[in-house]
């Protein structure tokens, strides 16, 4: 029963505390597994969930430093855990700064929310202040979970989730193994400023990476498709040419929409597609997206062929997208692309073509593609 006697509330924090500390574990992942469950069926992306159970000491400590000198100066008798509300704590760590906010609505939605604190707004609201940013949400289960049989012994508890980003997380971690903030010379003040915002710089240039990036991939989506249905490269373009169309230089993201084309059931690693391009330039540096096309349109009937004899022979038991590839480019270009295949692959390929290649066959079905008439100069 609420008092303003802090030793007989202390003890009885300590009692509720062991009573319930196996309740407090066993809800602890219970709210995880519906966090997950919830962005996860929504189609949002955490880079991390995590969660622990606050200290009994360390939450004493807070109640003191906290709250117990303006309860007693109002003469209002108090609970300790009433006012503990991370004892239960959650942290969401999220990929980039715009997936806070919406990650935190989505999130309020389907809980009973006591409280909420934008310590972004906050930061960001003053001119020459930076530091830990994130939001945090204190929670419970809404009425309609609170008494579903798998939720129900949660119902009383509440807990506190931090939503934040992956560098806001850092800067948080680091921030807290400085000792003496209050203390230090304005100078180190300041130089603790410097680097808050450096912290911040980093999650704005990694959010504009990724738009950029994306950026990159409409582009090359966009430009004319008349090189996709392959052509004949053409000597001596040059100027605005030669950065876009067929003639522009091969990179990642071109060559993910050439791919696109030839294997429109394949969903490409992005990792893969940038380390895959960048071996083909390496070998061959003039490469351009044109000469690419080209290269898998020309061949791609008989590498298909021969991908259905070897899987049919039990020779392997996969040939994906990037092994189609790698042997198109060099049935294409064997003097270039040779070293893309293993001397195994090699062999087994170069036999079969001296075999079978030249029969006649029904080449495998491509996607349909508009054929574009080169420009000349």
């Amino acid at each position: 029963m609420a008092s303003l006697d802090f030793e007989a509330e202390k003890v009885a924090f300590r009692t509720y505390y062991q009573d319930n500390a196996a309740l407090f574990e066993q809800g602890k992942e219970a709210f995880l597994t519906l966090l997950r469950s919830l962005l996860g069926d929504a189609g949002r992306n955490a880079a991390s969930f995590s969660g622990r159970i606050k200290d009994c000491d360390e939450s004493l400590k807070k109640f003191t430093r906290k709250y117990q000198g303006a309860l007693e100066k109002s003469a209002t008798p108090y609970e300790i855990k009433d006012h503990i509300t991370d004892l239960i704590g959650l942290r969401l760590v999220c990929l980039y700064e715009d997936d806070v906010d919406p990650t935190g609505t989505l999130i309020r939605d389907q809980f009973d929310v006591i409280d909420v604190t934008n310590k972004t707004a906050q930061i960001e609201g003053t001119e020459n202040e930076f530091g830990y940013k994130g939001l945090h949400l204190d929670l419970r289960l809404n009425p309609i979970r609170a008494v579903m049989p798998e939720y129900r012994q949660f119902a009383p508890l509440r807990f506190e989730l931090q939503i934040r980003t992956i560098v806001q997380d850092s800067w948080s971690t680091l921030d807290h193994k400085i000792k003496y903030k209050k203390s230090i010379p304005p100078a180190l003040k300041r130089r603790i400023n410097t680097l808050a915002a450096l912290f911040e710089l980093a999650d704005r240039e990694f959010k504009q990476i990724r738009d950029e990036t994306q950026s990159e991939i409409e582009k090359a989506v966009a430009e004319a498709v008349g090189d996709a249905a392959g052509g004949a490269e053409v000597e001596g373009v040059a100027g605005e040419d030669v950065e876009r169309g067929q003639y522009a230089p091969l990179d990642a993201f071109r060559l993910l929409r050439i791919a696109h084309h030839f294997f429109p059931e394949v969903e490409f690693e992005p990792r893969k597609i940038d380390g895959f391009t960048a071996d083909i330039v390496d070998r061959e540096p003039a490469i351009s997206r044109g000469k690419f096309n080209h290269y898998l349109r020309s061949t791609i009937g008989l590498v298909r062929r021969y991908k259905a004899d070897f899987l049919a022979e039990g020779k392997g038991e996969t040939f994906n997208a990037f092994t189609e590839m790698r042997h198109c480019l060099y049935a294409a270009n064997p003097e270039i692309f040779s070293g893309m295949l293993t001397n195994v692959a090699r062999e087994s390929f170069d036999a079969w073509v001296a075999q079978k290649g030249s029969e006649p066959a029904e080449i495998a079905a491509l996607p349909a593609a508009p054929r574009g008439r080169p420009r000349r100069r």
